[in-house]
C-alpha cells in the first residue's frame, strides 16, 4: 500500500521516452524495449564494427548493443547517462549486453573487463566514469575481472561532443597509458565504452595496450554510429 502510494506520487520516469514507468518496469518501458535498435552484432554484423578498425588496430571481436542516430532513443538514453547522472542506465545496459554475450561463444574466453577512462580532471567533473557500471555488470555475466586501474588517459581534452568527426580522431592519438601491465599479460580483455563513432578513441587505447604480451582485444559498446 505504501509502495502503491510512493509510486503514484513519486512516478519514475523511462530513460529514453520520459513516460512515467509501470511497477514492474525497470529503467526502460516495455515500448522502448521494443523500439530501440539493437546491433546483434556478436550474432549476424561483427564485419560493420570490426572494419572501422580495419588496418589500424587489431581486434578479435567487436559488438554494439544499439545503433545511434541523432535525435533517436538511443540519444536520449546516452545524455541521460553522461550528463544527468543516470547512472542506472549503465547498469541496465550493461545486464543487457552482458547476457547476449555469455550466449556467444566468441566472448567465453574474456579474462578482464576493461572501461575506456577518463581524464582524472574529467572525472572530477561528472563525479563518474559513465561506462563503470556497464563494464561491472558485463565482468559479472561473464565471471570476468572488472580492472579500471590498468589503462589512464593521461590528457586533458574538450568534450568529444562538441568535435567533428576529424576532430575526434586526430584529436585522441597518444592520450592514454598503462600501469600494472603485468595484470593482462596473456590476457583476453574486453574494452567497454559508450559509442563507437570514428573510433578513435578505441583505437587510442588498443594501440597502447597492444604492447602487452600476449594481450588479445575485443570490444563491447552501448551503441555505435550509422
Amino acid at each position: 500500500m505504501l509502495s502503491d502510494l510512493a509510486y503514484l506520487f513519486f512516478p519514475i520516469y523511462c530513460a529514453a521516452c520520459d513516460s512515467p514507468l509501470y511497477k514492474n518496469e525497470k529503467v526502460l518501458c516495455s515500448s522502448c524495449r521494443h523500439k530501440l535498435p539493437l546491433g546483434n552484432f556478436h550474432k549476424v554484423n561483427a564485419k560493420k564494427i570490426e572494419k572501422v578498425f580495419y588496418g589500424r588496430a587489431k581486434i578479435e571481436n567487436a559488438t554494439s548493443l544499439f545503433v545511434f542516430e541523432k535525435d533517436s532513443l538511443v540519444q536520449n538514453l546516452m545524455h541521460n547517462l553522461k550528463y544527468r547522472g543516470q547512472q542506472e542506465i549503465g547498469k541496465e545496459l550493461g545486464i543487457w549486453l552482458g547476457y547476449e554475450l555469455m550466449q556467444s561463444d566468441a566472448y567465453q574466453n574474456i579474462n578482464a573487463i576493461i572501461p575506456v577512462p577518463l581524464h582524472p580532471k574529467r572525472l572530477r567533473e561528472r563525479g563518474y566514469n559513465q561506462v563503470e557500471k556497464f563494464g561491472r555488470e558485463i565482468a559479472t555475466q561473464l565471471q570476468a575481472d572488472y580492472i579500471d586501474f590498468v589503462l589512464k588517459k593521461n590528457s586533458y581534452s574538450e568534450k568529444q561532443s562538441k568535435k567533428n568527426r576529424f576532430s575526434r580522431w586526430s584529436n585522441t592519438s597518444e592520450t592514454f597509458a598503462i600501469e600494472n601491465e603485468s595484470l593482462l599479460i596473456d590476457k583476453h580483455i574486453l574494452i567497454v565504452d559508450d559509442i563507437v563513432t570514428t573510433g578513435a578513441t578505441l583505437e587510442a587505447c588498443i594501440q597502447v595496450l597492444k604492447s602487452i604480451p600476449g594481450i588479445k582485444i575485443s570490444i563491447a559498446t552501448m551503441a555505435i554510429t550509422v
